[in-house]
């Protein structure tokens, strides 16, 4: 029987090698994080038993002295715009799953300027997810001291970073006309800088399935709102209280579509019965809650983006840049539920 973590002696990589039965150089291997699975010569079942071994024992690698051997830093940095966001939230939880067997601790950062952060704090690897025209050419040069980049954007090319790119109007086209084969009273919920109308693809999706559906925009169907879920909900209270109401909202962001939901609870009504709400993003909490949400999206977008972001950190940028191409798909779930021709187009 081996020694365990509360025997107040501090486990070494050699009472590990011995708890396992293996050599120190292999508990070394598995114990770095470079991958998440054996390497030449060592097995699944080796590196779960390394594993298991440290594991009983409590024993950590120091951090401090792998840094100093490997260079690296054992985190990764995530730059995410809004935190509350489910989208936000879905990457934290994929790339934290991801991490954890490899030893690499995630670092949020949350509606930050990540350039000046970026400037002073190293990181074996970045996930940016915007990235304004002031911000390219910074970005740039991030890449060309070497910071290793993973960055979110629908037009940038791999110049010395890795471009995830997920091109939602197609997508939102799918969503609306989801809505439009039960409905023709069809509300937008759509963030707007005070002053200044929607716009963007995702709101021009809206207006031209309306179009080509030979329906008018009836801007009083419009819910424009500061981009928080604050002003999503409190824009959704305005759309719903209405005589004549809308009876479905599409929302240009699963955020926006889960205050939607939850403020039309709020007003008594089913939301996928009295009207049916669908959002954009295909985040991981909008499967899980109730009623579950209608939305569009990648398939298997977070879990994806992760593991690039990890195998950037431990390969060390060492790889070509590349551009992960995302189709997006429509969800069906409870929150707009597809319409039997006898409750159509009301």
């Amino acid at each position: 029987m081996g020694r365990t973590a509360g025997s107040g002696i501090r486990p070494t990589i050699r009472m590990v090698a011995a708890e396992a039965g293996v050599s120190t150089a292999t508990v070394s291997y598995v114990m770095s994080g470079r991958r998440g699975e054996g390497g030449p010569g060592v097995s699944d079942i080796t590196v779960e038993r390394v594993r298991a071994a440290a594991e009983r024992l409590g024993y950590r690698p120091n951090q401090a002295a792998r840094a100093i051997r490997t260079g690296r830093t054992n985190t990764v940095i995530l730059s995410l715009t809004m935190l509350s966001d489910p989208w936000s939230l879905s990457v934290i939880e994929a790339v934290q799953k991801a991490a954890a067997p490899l030893g690499i601790t995630p670092l949020i950062l949350g509606d930050a300027d990540w350039v000046k952060v970026l400037q002073s704090h190293d990181a074996d690897a970045v996930f940016v997810d915007a990235v304004t025209p002031e911000q390219q050419k910074p970005l740039e040069g991030l890449a060309a001291r070497g910071t290793t980049l993973v960055v979110f954007d629908e037009q940038l090319e791999a110049a010395g970073f890795d471009v995830i790119r997920s091109v939602a109007g197609p997508g939102c086209t799918l969503a609306v006309e989801h809505l439009l084969a039960g409905h023709r009273k069809v509300g937008c919920l759509v963030p707007s800088r005070e002053g200044r109308p929607p716009a963007g693809q995702r709101y021009e999706a809206y207006t031209s399935a309306l179009a080509a559906a030979g329906i008018g925009l009836n801007e009083d169907y419009v819910g424009a709102f500061d981009g928080t879920t604050a002003g999503a909900y409190a824009a959704t209270m305005r759309l719903l209280g209405r005589d004549d109401r809308p009876s479905a909202l599409y929302a240009t962001t699963d955020y926006a579509a889960v205050s939607a939901i939850n403020a039309a609870q709020r007003l008594g009504l089913t939301v996928g019965r009295d009207v049916d709400i669908i959002g954009v993003g295909n985040a991981i909490e909008g499967e899980r809650m109730s009623p579950s949400l209608s939305t569009v999206g990648p398939v298997d977008f977070f879990e994806r983006v992760a593991r690039l972001l990890l195998k950037r950190a431990v390969d060390g940028g060492t790889q070509v840049p590349e551009v992960l191409d995302f189709p997006w798909q429509l969800f069906v779930r409870e929150s707009a539920p597809h319409r039997s021709a006898a409750n159509r187009l009301y």
